[in-house]
């Protein structure tokens, strides 16, 4: 091949390279783990005030004009069925899903390197100290409503919470210890009981238009 057609041929690679990256750079920040949790273990004051947490981050990350939801079931809510259509992007502008359906599917995009927090940092998993990949969810897979809600997100005390993992990992490599948004219930819903299972009531956060 003639050098100039090899030039030629580079130069388009580049140009479709940077236009993927700048494309992943302009996506607006629709998902995040956040960064904090209440501080009162599962007790985040209800639906309502997990959504005030998830709201509170994003806006001070730069987010405007959006409406911020926790991803989390209640005994009547299912979790899957207030986030909004999709599709979500992680702060550095990485695709996690296209839909709620893609969201739970093997084709959706969480793990420990694009479920970053609102500022764009790494959340702790397996492996680091301390781990906390526990995400509250109180969700099973399919993003329908568990029994483990420690009281619709109001106790710190006694119950337990449906939690996933942000890393995808766990101590074996079977579905629940693999699941994102289901692999098993808190020792307790206190921030110690919590953290003794390898979280800090953190929350998955999603755009909801």
């Amino acid at each position: 091949m003639k050098p100039i057609a090899i030039a030629l041929i580079s130069g388009a690679a580049l140009l479709a390279a940077g236009s993927m990256a700048a494309q992943a750079q302009d996506a607006e920040m629709t998902f995040f783990v956040s960064s904090t949790g209440s501080g009162d273990g599962a007790n985040l004051g209800g639906l309502d005030g997990a959504d005030a947490i998830c709201q509170r981050l994003a806006e001070a990350a730069g987010s405007t004009g959006q409406t911020w939801r926790a991803y989390l079931s209640t005994a009547t809510v299912n979790a899957r069925d207030r986030i909004g259509a999709g599709p979500w992007h992680n702060a550095k502008g990485v695709l996690i899903a296209n839909s709620v359906d893609e969201l739970h599917s093997d084709a959706n995009g969480i793990t420990k390197e694009t479920g970053l927090t609102e500022a764009g940092a790494t959340v702790k998993g397996r492996g680091d100290q301390p781990n906390q990949h526990d995400i509250l969810t109180g969700t099973n897979a399919d993003g329908t409503a568990n029994e483990n809600t420690c009281g619709d997100w109001t106790l710190n005390g006694e119950g337990s919470a449906m939690v996933g993992h942000h890393d995808r990992m766990g101590p074996d490599t079977n579905p629940n210890a693999t699941s994102w948004n289901a692999s098993h219930p808190s020792r307790g819903c206190g921030q110690e009981a919590l953290a003794g299972t390898g979280g800090a009531g953190l929350l998955y956060c999603f755009a909801a238009n």
